[in-house]
């Protein structure tokens, strides 16, 4: 958009040039060209000379402007004048050359230019306002899509010249979105297996180790043998739980990866960030969307993390939300900075807040609302990761979500 403005800039500069220039080259043209007063001068010299000075009409001069005696005093005059000696006598002659024929002439050329050049501004004009401005609000939309950010809003009817390009990136972003919902059902799936199996496997476990001691009891014949067996039973046995333990171990740490660059930013590009996504999607919605008044100042973490953080947490208030008022509301505790979500309408029950942060664990509001249950628990994940915190809590019809960041000293 720097580029286009200079541009426009220069074209605006080569503008007024021409027009300076071309009348330049028209006055000085007309000053010069076989200068038509002298004829005028001389044919009305021609009539004083044969037929006396009383007699001059300068009616039909075109240059010619008044003739008076010369008696060669100090002559102050707004005009050109030209001096003759005709039968003995000086003779003054004012004229202009500027005579209506060519100021027509210029001021049709001025017209032309001045025509030319609105349209030129107009044409740069429309560009910037209806093709490069509306291109420039879509230049992120790849990136955040890049970012698996697949809330990115995209208003059709703005853009009436990339229309097909809007609607492949929707339908771009409507399939990554299915995608990842696949890969997190394929992954929940695949922890579910792995913890029923898990879990299945523990009653043959305990029917081993039963045996085994049961032979190392010697309730069996040929007892050196049956000690030696039920020994290698019981070791076998303590593998596999040993096994189990470490797969139900590994089924609930981290199913995600989830990379964080810890760095500092201003609090007022993460607002000014999340207020651009939200503002436009939330109007459209009829939802009122409040920004309390804050201090701006410098928080510790990953900005694109943040912002990921957030919009899980307004998606969240969308999604179970009652449409009415999401807000956001700012406080300071402990060299920290708190960032609440609070939207009205809130269905979840107090016994189940303490689960909402839990992966794949969705509550009983959710039911007829497509989701995978990740959402807060990456925001979770995240917020430690940039050793903050974030919790919840339900105030009468309302929920509210903090998130915890640290703030620079």
């Amino acid at each position: 958009m720097k580029s286009f403005n200079r541009i426009f800039v220069a074209v605006l500069v080569i503008i007024v040039s021409a027009f300076f220039v071309t009348n330049r080259i028209l006055l000085s043209e007309n000053s010069n060209k076989s200068r038509p007063y002298r004829v005028e001068i001389q044919r009305l010299a021609l009539q004083i000379e044969t037929g006396g000075f009383e007699n001059i009409d300068l009616s039909d001069c075109s240059y010619v402007v008044n003739i008076k005696k010369y008696d060669g005093d100090f002559y102050n005059s707004d005009y050109d004048y030209l001096v003759r000696e005709i039968n003995g006598k000086l003779y003054r002659f004012d004229y202009t050359v500027k005579n209506y024929r060519d100021r027509k002439i210029i001021t049709t050329i001025n017209i032309i230019l001045a025509a030319i050049s609105a349209v030129i501004i107009v044409v740069f004009i429309f560009i910037k306002y209806k093709i490069l401005l509306p291109f420039y609000d879509l230049r992120d939309v790849p990136y955040e899509l890049s970012r698996g950010n697949l809330t990115v809003p995209i208003t059709e009817n703005k853009y009436r010249f990339f229309g097909k390009f809007v609607w492949g990136i929707n339908m771009l972003r409507e399939n990554i979105e299915l995608q990842k919902q696949r890969e997190l059902e394929l992954l929940r799936e695949k922890k579910t297996l792995v913890l029923s199996l898990s879990h299945d496997i523990k009653t043959p476990l305990l029917a081993i180790k039963l045996y085994s001691k049961a032979l190392s009891k010697g309730l069996y014949n040929d007892r050196e043998k049956q000690i030696e067996i039920a020994e290698s039973i019981n070791t076998k046995a303590d593998e596999i739980e040993s096994f189990v333990s470490e797969i139900i171990k590994s089924q609930n740490e981290e199913v995600l990866k989830l990379d964080v660059n810890i760095d500092e930013f201003y609090l007022s590009r993460l607002v000014s960030d999340i207020s651009a996504y939200y503002q436009e999607k939330l109007s459209i919605m009829k939802t009122d969307f409040f920004i309390e008044q804050y201090s701006d100042c410098i928080i510790k973490g990953d900005l694109d993390r943040s912002i990921e953080v957030l919009q899980n947490i307004i998606e969240n208030a969308i999604k179970y939300g009652d449409g009415q008022k999401i807000e956001i509301t700012f406080s300071e505790e402990e060299s920290c900075k708190l960032i609440s979500v609070k939207n009205s309408g809130c269905t979840l029950s107090d016994n189940e807040l303490p689960h909402i942060f839990d992966s794949f664990w969705r509550g009983a509001n959710s039911e007829n609302i497509s989701g995978s249950g990740l959402g807060l628990y990456i925001c979770r994940q995240l917020m430690h990761k940039m050793n903050g915190e974030i919790f919840a809590e339900i105030n009468a019809d309302n929920m509210l979500v903090t998130t915890v960041f640290i703030m620079a000293g």
